[in-house]
């Protein structure tokens, strides 16, 4: 192996998270992408309608957590206490589970952690977390046979040994390319698989919520998805944490028991989002608030848009049977889904 050269998953890990990562850059995430959070308050007011809900199903218990897992700078967990009715704000326990340091100013209410916390029930939502948890990269050679892509800090790729043990276990189960032909490219997604097991494994009873570019097995890209984003842009992934690093995420083979896999576009209109323009009459009775409208319903469209924001999968993951059924299951049935590392 030259001098330098990693694995993707281990070259992302430190291009992402080391001491001069991506995602420890003071300007944060926000300064280089925009994510649902960004985009519009109405998807902290949905997140925020979720929680009521799970609270009301738990039956409103003395401490109620929502935990942010890849909080980036607490946006999203601003702007969700800010949209809570109070009787639910004064139980709530709100976490940001992110591994850069706490911004300053932020809400005292809010507990900064580096690992998701253990045995609350409540909320756990991860909006675009799974995507930038490093995976392997699997390229098949000229005979068709599936190969770790190793990278140096450049961006610089070769071809390294067969994929092997669990990891080409995982391949054939979920993301089948062995004998494909040459160049076929997957992300591995077993990491991911058992990062999103552990956290919902934190709960004690609620529900948890993955949010993410996603793809199910019968239509995974050929190519793969690893690419990189800068200041807004799409760009070379290339791991010396100048630019983020993700991959979309195969959302099926995360999925755990009794979890459902449903777009972002179906779960934001079930939470009361909806892209509908307000009626004219409106603006011959009261313009001003003819145009507040008018704004609510352009964001609203955005964040639902089936060609954009709209087409995120939400993984939806109920634990106990209290949060089952909280939002709407479009296939009418659970996804075959490995529960863990696959």
């Amino acid at each position: 192996m030259a001098s330098g050269t990693r694995t993707w998953r281990a070259a992302a890990e430190a291009a992402l998270y080391g001491p001069r990562g991506f995602y420890r850059r003071p300007e944060g995430p926000a300064g280089h992408f925009r994510t649902s959070v960004h985009a519009s308050p109405l998807y902290a007011g949905a997140v925020a309608e979720l929680l009521c809900r799970v609270d009301k199903a738990l039956g409103q218990p003395a401490e109620l957590a929502f935990t942010d897992v890849g909080a980036g700078r607490g946006e999203l967990l601003t702007g969700v206490l800010g949209q809570l009715p109070q009787d639910v704000a004064a139980r709530l326990r709100p976490y940001a589970v992110e591994r850069a340091a706490r911004p300053a100013g932020l809400d005292e209410r809010i507990t900064w952690v580096g690992d998701v916390p253990d045995g609350v029930e409540g909320l756990l939502f991860a909006n675009e977390w799974l995507d930038n948890v490093p995976v392997d990269v699997a390229e098949t050679d000229a005979e068709g046979v599936a190969r770790q892509v190793l990278v140096q800090e450049d961006g610089e790729e070769m071809l390294g040994d067969p994929v092997a043990g669990e990891d080409a276990a995982w391949l054939a189960r979920w993301w089948p390319v062995e004998g494909a032909p040459p160049g076929t490219r997957a992300e591995i997604g077993r990491p991911r698989d058992a990062a999103w097991a552990r956290a919902v494994g934190s709960l004690r009873a609620g529900l948890a919520v993955a949010v993410d570019y996603a793809h199910e097995r019968a239509g995974r890209p050929p190519f793969g998805t690893l690419t990189g984003f800068r200041e807004g842009r799409e760009v070379r992934p290339v791991p010396d944490g100048s630019c983020d690093i993700t991959a979309h995420v195969a959302m099926d083979a995360c999925a755990g028991p009794g979890s459902t896999l449903l777009t972002q576009r179906e779960a934001l209109h079930a939470l009361g989002v909806d892209g509908g323009r307000p009626p004219l009459s409106l603006a011959s009775v009261d313009p001003a608030a003819y145009v507040r409208a008018l704004g609510r319903a352009g964001e609203a469209a955005e964040l639902t848009s089936p060609a954009g924001l709209g087409a995120f999968g939400w993984l939806v993951q109920p634990v106990g049977r209290a949060c089952r059924g909280l939002l709407p299951d479009p296939a009418g049935s659970a996804p075959d889904g490995s529960g863990g590392e696959g």
